[in-house]
């Protein structure tokens, strides 16, 4: 909105936002679609904003009331959208202390506090960010002014619905089929290996989630994430066989996945370092204006009935209480965890400092690029890298309890960044709309405590269900868990004195190399970015994820080039088909996701209780030619449904 940009609902108008419907509606739906990314996190290493899909979801059940609204509807969204940001916090972090061993099974008490803390923190952070960074700087925030466009046009809730349905029910059948009926493998992969000495290996998941997550980032960010890819797969891969040769024995695609999880995958490590500092040292200057905006509003006394309602934020003296209250049960748990009363405290402090910074630095990259390209797994690595390295001074090497110590650390402080980013663009969203921003902070809550006493209990039927990390015998269908597992790696390697500190030196290397391209072409004016975190995420995905949401960048491109060769005929008419069709392929894609990831978490239940996979198996095997024709006919689904909404636009 530009500055002098009137609000849709005039600041003057009062209409009922935070209505008893309307906190049921937002916390079922931060539980659901929480839940849904929780899946789709620990499966394939990115998460998406659900707030599109939230206010869709909204506007038609609203619908079914006589009394509703569009600020009631915003305030769905936004409670729902604080559950899905919260679930990337919980999974880029917890699920490292079971894969550690720490943890047999999930602490049910631990995750919640700690995640309900975290989140509440990101929430109170973006108090003085909000006017700092929404009307102050005025930044883009490019998702939230989607959803505001979305609401504003509310009336095509129920209509645009059934996009979103059938696309669901597509990706819980496509699941249903491959995972639950066993009809097909649900990699296509190969390797070779030429005299011990030469190796390619390609490899995609038919996943209809991952198209679609490569579909909503655009062949941009598609793109960056495959370079990464092919840089380990392709480059890094090869040139270690090439030098040290290959294991004896094993098969192409197990020497590749061997070198990969030991070895290559810690350049995405250093990359992800050096990218989180630089996001520090690059939003300097917009993080002191936050600090800055923030100690002004706790001196200044504000008489709230002179200030309008659009602007009338929580009072900053609460905010400053409830962030001292917020730091006694993590400061408790820590003590749980260390049993030191001073390491434990100065957990806490940290916690606290990078918890701000780190949310400063998300919401400001929010407002850049938009929650769903947040850095948030970037700044959590360099959170717990040197989170573990102050701790190995302290506790020294011998400390058991040490790796445990940064995780959790790092799990408050990548809860709040998550929870702060995707918040700072329902904020704006607000801002567009005329919506009341305490009323908004207050659904904020809603969403995080819905999300944080329901999301341990999806971890732990994932983890029952299916398992974390590399497939193994007792679980042939693991869940990636990415993030996790390198977390964990990072961790126990800082204490046990066996990171591959080479590797992670030739990735900071490699992350340097991206972040002077990247400068170059914002210095040169170029439209093309490289921003290192997209790169540094297929560093460390396995290659089969890459070329998945490699796939799905394409359909997205496909579609653009569709819009450009059609624009003469449309005329005036292009822009508003373009956010038609831009509309239409983002609630298909995200109906995709949630029916695979609501079907892949409904599949652990019988697993839980009967303690196999195979409980729904036909014993027909259709081949994996069947699971890609499948996956093609969703790419063309995909494709023509954009197209056609574009047409018709």
């Amino acid at each position: 909105m530009e500055k002098d940009e009137k609000p849709y609902i005039s600041p003057k108008t009062v209409l009922p936002e935070t209505t008893f419907k309307a906190v049921v509606l937002g916390a079922i739906l931060s539980v659901v679609l929480g839940a849904a990314n929780t899946y789709l996190g620990l499966f394939a290493g990115l998460t998406v904003s659900a707030s599109i899909p939230a206010a869709v979801i909204s506007m038609a059940v609203l619908r079914l009331f006589r009394e509703h609204n569009i600020l009631e509807n915003n305030i769905v969204q936004t409670a729902a959208s604080a559950g899905e940001s919260l679930a990337a916090g919980v999974i880029f972090t917890f699920p490292a202390l079971v894969l550690m061993g720490y943890w047999t099974e999930f602490n049910y008490l631990e995750t919640a506090l700690v995640a309900l803390c975290g989140g509440v923190l990101g929430v109170l952070f973006t108090v003085p960010l909000r006017s700092a960074l929404i009307i102050q700087q005025r930044l883009k925030f490019p998702e939230g002014v989607a959803t505001a466009e979305v609401l504003k046009s509310g009336q095509e809730g129920g209509r645009a619905i059934r996009f979103l349905a059938w696309g669901a029910l597509i990706g819980a059948l496509v699941k249903l089929s491959e995972a639950g009926l066993k009809l097909w493998n649900g990699v296509a992969e190969g390797a070779t290996l030429a005299g011990s000495k030469a190796y390619l290996y390609f490899g995609i998941n038919l996943s209809p989630a991952l198209i679609a997550v490569g579909y909503i980032v655009g062949i941009r960010i598609a793109a960056l994430v495959f370079i990464g890819g092919a840089i380990s797969w392709w480059i890094a891969i090869p040139a270690y066989v090439a030098v040290m040769g290959a294991p004896p024995g094993a098969t192409g695609t197990d020497i590749g996945y061997g070198i990969w999880s030991t070895q290559i995958r810690y350049l995405g490590v250093g990359a992800m370092v050096v990218g989180g500092l630089w996001a520090l040292i690059d939003l300097r200057g917009a993080i002191g204006y936050a600090v800055r905006s923030g100690i002004k509003a706790i001196r200044e006394k504000v008489d709230t009935s002179t200030v309008l309602r659009t602007e009338r934020d929580a009072p900053m003296s609460l905010v400053i209480i409830a962030i001292g209250v917020m730091v006694i049960p993590i400061f408790i748990i820590y003590l749980r965890t260390v049993g030191d009363v001073s390491i434990s405290a100065l957990m806490a402090i940290l916690m606290v400092i990078g918890g701000f910074l780190f949310s400063a630095v998300a919401g400001y990259m929010a407002g850049l690029v938009g929650s769903s390209n947040n850095p948030i797994s970037g700044v959590t690595i360099a959170t717990i890298l040197s989170s573990a390295l102050i701790l190995l001074a302290l506790m020294g090497s011998g400390a058991e309890r040490g790796p445990a110590a940064a995780i959790m650390i790092g799990a408050v402080v990548c809860c709040a960044a998550a929870i702060a980013g995707d918040n700072m663009q329902d904020l704006k969203a607000g801002h567009i709309l005329g919506a009341t921003p305490i009323k908004q902070q207050f659904m904020q809550m809603v969403g995080v405590v819905a999300a944080a006493f329901t999301l341990p209990l999806v971890l732990q039927l994932l983890q029952t269900g299916y398992g974390f990390g590399p497939a193994t015998a007792e679980h042939p269908d693991a869940l990636a868990a990415p993030q996790a597992t390198l977390m964990a790696s990072v961790a126990e390697g800082v204490f046990n004195g066996n990171l591959p500190w080479t590797m992670v030196y030739i990735g900071m290397a490699l992350g340097v190399l991206i972040i002077l391209v990247d400068q170059y072409q914002k210095r040169v004016g170029s439209d093309f970015r490289v921003p290192i975190l997209a790169v540094a995420v297929g560093l460390y995905l396995p290659f089969e994820l890459d070329s998945a949401i490699m796939l799905g960048g394409l359909v997205a491109w496909w579609v653009g080039r569709y819009q450009q060769q059609h624009q003469a005929a449309k005329g005036a008419a292009h822009e508003a088909a373009e956010k038609a069709s831009e509309r239409t392929g983002l609630l298909v894609a995200s109906g995709l996701i949630t029916g695979e990831a609501l079907i892949g978490i409904a599949l652990a239940v019988p697993v839980a209780i009967y303690g196999t996979a195979d409980i729904f198996n036909l014993g027909i095997e259709l081949g994996m030619a069947a699971g890609v024709v499948v996956i093609g006919a969703i790419c063309w689904w995909l494709y023509r449904s954009a197209a056609k909404a574009y047409q018709e636009g």
